[in-house]
């Protein structure tokens, strides 16, 4: 089975290491599979403590680790986009940590640390946009997107990808974003325009970009980096940020509350700041995000932030669990509901 559809499963239990090895760590990672397993792996390496990893797309984690805030099973959550986190955070599942490599990162990471009272932490960054399957836009002799507003082209009826935002981070920033570049009604009503042109809204974020990869479908709202992977890869993928302002994600760590193994947690997140260990994510995985370390440079083809139109997110805003849930249920309610 292809690594990207194994990175769907519900959960992946890596090999248990030799006995000689000391304690270990409960790593839930909402990140890919292919990405979640090296950083498991560097750190079994590096400190002999073996690690148990689940996997799983940032709204379902976020559901486990509600439904398990009596008896936490997991000791850190890495990964995923970053609403998710700030919403755990507020609601108490998550606890307060500083390691003495905050210096280390850029700007956005510590700002989310500090905004989260110091419960999660920024690991990477990525920017809102589209993907498209090269072939087949020609094929069907379709225009490349470049801005928001080329995606309610009639042309594309029933040519693009979204996520469902209720399981999906990816596509709860895209609504967020709308919200804060649009306002809210225009929003909404971008989105309910935008839904007669939508052929599926799978569970995964990164499932709208993979099937533009196979030419399942022409188009999808993506992370411009999922679409930079998949043309380094061999496929026929190009990506765009859109021309009127976009919308990132901050991928995040946090450590559970009631952690029942927090001092390897602990050192699993100072680890998971290091450049070292960031590079592991970058190159070994083949990962294209901007990491949070300030000493790990861009992998080539990765995406450059410093030069999209990046809107100022609000992360503090639109990962508070009460907003999350009134827009998603906006989106239940006017949109997920309309037939196509």
């Amino acid at each position: 089975m292809n690594h990207r559809h194994l990175a769907l499963a519900a959960a992946f239990l890596l090999p248990a290491l030799p006995a000689a090895a000391q304690g270990q760590l409960n790593l839930y990672c909402s990140a890919t599979l292919e990405w979640c397993q090296p950083i498991a792996r560097g750190f079994e390496r590096e400190t002999g403590i073996r690690v148990n990893l689940t996997q799983k797309s940032t709204g379902e984690m976020l559901a486990q680790i509600r439904s398990e805030a009596r008896n936490p099973r997991g000791d850190v959550w890495w990964g995923g986009t970053g609403d998710p986190h700030v919403a755990a955070g507020e609601e108490n599942l998550t606890q307060l940590h500083e390691s003495p490599r905050i210096a280390e990162l850029h700007d956005w990471a510590q700002a989310q640390w500090r905004q989260t009272q110091g419960r999660t932490v920024g690991v990477y960054a990525s920017v809102l946009g589209f993907g498209f399957n090269t072939e087949l836009i020609a094929r069907r002799n379709l225009p490349a997107p470049r801005c928001w507003a080329d995606l309610l082209n009639p042309a594309y009826r029933g040519e693009i990808q979204m996520a469902n935002p209720n399981s999906s981070g990816t596509a709860y920033i895209i609504i967020a974003t709308l919200v804060q570049m649009m306002g809210e009604e225009p929003a909404f009503d971008y989105l309910k325009r935008l839904h007669g042109s939508i052929n599926a809204y799978p569970r995964s974020g990164t499932a709208p970009i993979t099937a533009v990869a196979r030419g399942e479908t022409a188009l999808s709202l993506s992370f411009v980096h999922n679409a930079a992977e998949e043309a380094a890869a061999g496929f026929p993928v190009g990506h765009a940020v859109p021309c009127e302002g976009t919308g990132y994600e901050i991928g995040s760590m946090s450590i559970i509350r009631g952690a029942r193994n927090l001092p390897a947690a602990q050192q699993f997140y100072h680890w998971a700041l290091s450049a070292p260990a960031q590079i592991i994510a970058s190159q070994e995985a083949k990962k294209l995000q901007t990491m949070a370390n300030r000493g790990v440079p861009l992998t080539d083809g990765a995406p450059n932030m410093a030069t999209a139109r990046i809107i100022d997110y609000d992360n503090a805003r639109f990962g508070a669990s009460a907003e999350r849930r009134r827009l998603l249920a906006r989106w239940d309610r006017e949109v997920g509901a309309l037939p196509r």
